[in-house]
């Protein structure tokens, strides 16, 4: 089965049952490098993600959903991979790294690939601090970001584990953020915070969320 069939398949299955909201989709370039970059709240942020983009997304995901062994792991890699999803080592310590230059790679082809930077799925439903990388990408590569919110994926997956409930989905989209003006100044980490603190206003704004300006990790070590 191919992608597009996939895709396809899950957006009908999707549709129907959750009947998902989509506000802003034309803010999204029907071509070119363009950064998603959004909340997370749960683990099918993505899919739903996948489903409503008519372009294909990418992204990073954790390379043990695709090293799975025996019939299980091979159906497991195949509908990742299927999704958009690009395998990286991000328990290493240059995993942060590989992450980056997978992205950039996938945006100098021209394509979409999405970003979470709050770095983790929210432990609580708020929003916390967006970690630099999206910046970086940004500030490499030209590609404008369009920022986004999940609204409701939280009460499909409750805490990312057990199987979906049904449950209203809003995806709303904002308008492309262009930080040219930054151009050749990646490496500054002031201006990198400052992009990233644009990024994650206009994704409060979108998702309404309260704002907690501690990075995700750091709260749920500390729970």
């Amino acid at each position: 089965m191919s992608r597009i069939v996939l895709k396809a398949i899950l957006g009908l299955l999707m549709r129907v049952l959750y009947r998902p909201t989509i506000e802003g989709a034309d803010h999204i370039p029907e071509d070119g490098a363009v950064i998603l970059a959004g909340n997370h709240v749960t683990f099918i942020d993505s899919l739903f993600l996948g489903i409503v983009v008519r372009r294909k997304v990418f992204f990073i995901g954790k390379d043990e959903y695709v090293t799975g062994k025996g019939l299980k792991g091979r159906l497991m890699a195949w509908f990742f991979t299927s999704c958009g999803m690009i395998p990286v080592d991000r328990d290493g310590g240059r995993g942060g790294v590989a992450a980056l230059m997978t992205g950039r790679r996938v945006l100098e082809e021209g394509s979409v690939f999405a970003i979470y930077p709050e770095g983790t799925r929210s432990p609580d439903g708020r929003l916390y601090r967006g970690r630099t990388g999206v910046s970086r990408l940004a500030l490499m590569t030209g590609a404008p970001v369009v920022p986004f919110a999940m609204i409701g994926t939280d009460r499909v997956q409750p805490g990312g584990k057990g199987l979906p409930r049904i449950s209203k989905v809003t995806v709303r989209f904002g308008a492309p953020l262009d930080f040219a003006r930054y151009d050749g100044m990646d490496r500054d980490r002031y201006v990198l915070r400052a992009v990233t603190d644009e990024v994650m206003s206009e994704v409060m704004r979108l998702s309404g969320q309260e704002y907690v300006d501690v990075y995700a990790t750091k709260a749920k070590a500390a729970a």
